[in-house]
């Protein structure tokens, strides 16, 4: 299985973090999540290959395209105040809001140089288990099918204030890239001895031994 497309994964969890989900609207306007997966995984494919003889060229028409098509069913705001676990409450607004933007700006462009390359797997997001009616939590489960097995990955999505699913987290192989990326988060701020600048102008969502 290509590495690549499990990062795509990945990206469209990216991570642990909390959806706000108070009051929400009327539930006949929401689309279910395991159709808003589904639709977002169709048109990223179709995306990939309007895409993929151009890319080396000019990569950010497709950078752009992803950077739309994700923020569809992710909140990458909430996300990197997340990831920056309890250095977020010492951060200042203007941090907050910089290292927002680079965290979402890495993560198109990191998995988005990887995407262009995904190959014959095939994605399919598994029907799913009962009526969602009422329900304001779900789990959709995705398998990415390929010659060298199949790997089954798991959505958490809760519903927000505007009555929109949103993808809250995402699990393979018992991994949890939220964790993952607020570890990463912490260890740069102890190499640089607190400085949140310093993290934020050298963000990366590599680890230390791939950077």
């Amino acid at each position: 299985m290509k590495q690549t497309i499990v990062m795509f994964l990945f990206l469209m969890l990216a991570g642990a973090a909390v959806a706000d989900t108070g009051e929400v609207a009327a539930e006949s306007a929401v689309q279910p999540p395991h159709e808003l997966v589904q639709s977002i995984t169709t048109e990223l494919l179709k995306s990939i290959a309007a895409h993929r003889d151009s890319f080396e060229q000019d990569p950010e028409p497709f950078f752009t395209e992803l950077d739309c098509l994700l923020g569809k069913a992710v909140d990458f705001r909430w996300i990197a105040y997340n990831v920056m676990g309890p250095y977020r409450a010492q951060a200042t607004d203007e941090q907050l809001q910089r290292f927002a933007v680079a965290f979402r700006r890495d993560l198109v462009e990191t998995y988005g140089r990887g995407l262009v390359s995904y190959g014959d797997e095939t994605i399919v997001v598994l029907p799913p288990d009962g009526d969602l009616s009422g329900q304001r939590k779900a789990t959709v489960q995705q398998e990415i099918r390929g010659a060298d097995g199949v790997f089954p990955l798991y959505y958490s999505m809760a519903l927000n204030k505007q009555g929109e699913w949103k993808i809250t987290n995402v699990v393979i192989n018992g991994i949890n890239l939220g964790k993952t990326f607020r570890n990463q988060f912490s260890q740069r701020a102890q190499k640089y001895g607190g400085d949140i600048d310093q993290v934020i102008d050298s963000w990366t969502s590599k680890s230390e031994t791939e950077a």
